[in-house]
C-alpha cells in the first residue's frame, strides 16, 4: 500500500475478531510477507496497537503451474495416460475454480477406470466447460479466474436453468438421483406448458388496456397473444396475475415460484435466448468434427505457419476447439474442414 498509494498519509485497516472464544484478531488491510521483526515494528506503529502481541506473522505462498494446454478436456495429461491435473496446478486461482476442476477430473478418472465414455461439459453447457476449454485451448499467463464475461453463451448459462442443463447429464453418469431427475423433469414440463400458455392465449383490448395504461405502456387496438404483452419490459408476471385466466392457470396447475420465475425469464429474454441457442448449435456442429490425436498438420500446406505450429502443439480434439486457438484464422479452419471432407 505504501508503494502503490505513496501520495496518501494514512491507510485504513479493519480489525476482525477471529471468533467468540478467542482474543485473536485478524488485521484486514495489513497483508504482508515482510520479515517478522519488520511486521512487528510496523504493526506497533499503528494507533491503538502499541502493545500488540503476535500469535503468528503474516506470510505469502508462491506456487508454480504446468501449462494447461498439455491437458485434454477430461483434465487428463496428453503425455501420461491416467494422470489428471486439477486446481492451481493448472494456473487457476479461486476456490470454485479448483473445486470444479477436481470434480471433473475425479469423475473422468472414475469413468476411465470403469472403461466408460468421458464426461465433458461444452462451452454452452456450463461455466465449468468454458473454464476447462479456455485453459486447455488458450493456456494462461497469469492466475485464471472464471469471470462471466469469458463465456460467449452466458444468456444460456443462468442460475435459474442450471438444473435443466446439468441434472440429465449428472443422472446419466449416476450422480443425480431418480427423485431429483423426476423433480427436474416436472419443473421443466410445467414451465414449458406455462410458456406455451402465453404463446397460445389471446387477450382483448378491453381486458388488457387498463393494465397497460397503468404501466405506462402503449394500449392495443385488437386482440393479441398474451406472450407479446408479457414480453414488454414494463409488464411483469405479478401484473398479469390480475387477469382471471392467468390466475386460474397458476392455481389449477399448482405452479410454485421457481416455475413462475423460470417462465418469466424465458418469455422476457426469448429473442436473446433463441439467438444464442442457434449460435451454440453452429458451434456444436463443429464439435462433432473430430481430429485424430496423431494428426500431422505439417502436410496441410495451405494452413498458415502459425496455425500449423499452434495446432501441432495444442493438438485440438475437434475443429471447434481448433477455431478457438489464438492465431488460427477462419481460412485455416476452412482448409481443415475441406481436408476432413466437410
Amino acid at each position: 500500500k505504501i508503494n502503490r498509494f505513496a501520495e496518501k498519509d494514512r491507510h485504513q485497516i479493519f480489525v476482525e475478531p477471529e471468533g467468540w472464544d478467542t482474543v485473536e484478531i485478524y488485521v484486514n488491510g495489513f497483508s504482508t510477507s515482510l520479515p517478522e521483526d519488520v511486521q512487528f515494528k510496523a504493526l506497533k506503529s499503528v494507533a491503538g496497537f502499541e502493545n500488540v502481541k503476535f500469535f503468528r506473522p503474516g506470510y505469502a505462498i508462491e506456487y508454480d503451474y504446468f501449462p494447461p494446454t498439455q491437458l485434454s478436456h477430461t483434465l487428463e495429461t496428453k503425455i501420461v495416460d491416467g494422470l489428471y491435473f486439477a486446481g492451481q496446478i493448472n494456473g487457476t486461482t479461486g476456490y470454485e475454480e479448483a473445486a470444479s476442476q477436481g470434480l471433473m477430473a475425479g469423475i473422468n478418472a472414475a469413468l476411465k477406470v470403469k472403461e466408460q465414455d468421458p464426461f465433458i461439459l461444452k462451452r454452452n453447457d456450463a461455466y465449468i466447460g468454458v473454464l476447462i476449454d479456455d485453459l486447455i485451448t488458450k493456456g494462461t499467463e497469469e492466475p485464471y479466474r472464471m469471470f462471466t464475461s469469458r463465456a460467449e453463451y452466458r444468456t444460456l448459462l443462468r442460475q435459474d436453468n442450471a438444473d435443466f442443463r446439468l441434472t440429465p447429464l449428472s443422472h446419466e453418469i449416476g450422480l443425480a438421483s431418480d427423485t431429483r431427475m423426476k423433480r427436474m423433469e416436472e419443473k421443466k414440463s410445467k414451465s414449458q406448458s406455462f410458456y406455451d400458455f402465453f404463446k397460445e392465449t389471446s387477450v382483448s383490448p378491453e381486458e388488457i388496456n387498463p393494465l397497460l395504461e397503468e404501466k405506462n405502456s402503449a394500449p392495443i387496438n385488437q386482440s393479441g397473444k398474451l406472450f407479446k404483452i408479457f414480453a414488454r419490459p414494463q409488464v411483469e408476471l405479478q401484473d398479469l396475475k390480475t387477469l382471471d385466466k392467468v390466475a386460474e392457470y397458476i392455481k389449477e396447475n399448482d405452479l410454485d415460484n421457481e416455475i413462475l420465475e423460470q417462465t418469466e425469464i424465458q418469455v422476457k429474454y426469448s429473442g436473446y435466448i433463441e439467438k444464442e441457442k442457434n449460435n451454440a448449435d453452429k458451434l456444436n456442429r463443429l464439435e462433432d468434427v473430430k481430429i485424430p490425436k496423431d494428426f500431422d498438420y505439417s502436410k496441410l500446406k495451405s494452413l498458415s505457419f502459425e496455425a500449423r505450429e499452434k495446432m501441432s502443439k495444442i493438438k485440438p480434439a475437434t475443429v471447434s476447439q481448433a477455431s478457438r486457438i489464438s492465431g488460427v484464422s477462419p481460412s485455416d479452419i476452412s482448409v481443415l474442414l475441406v481436408y476432413m471432407g466437410r
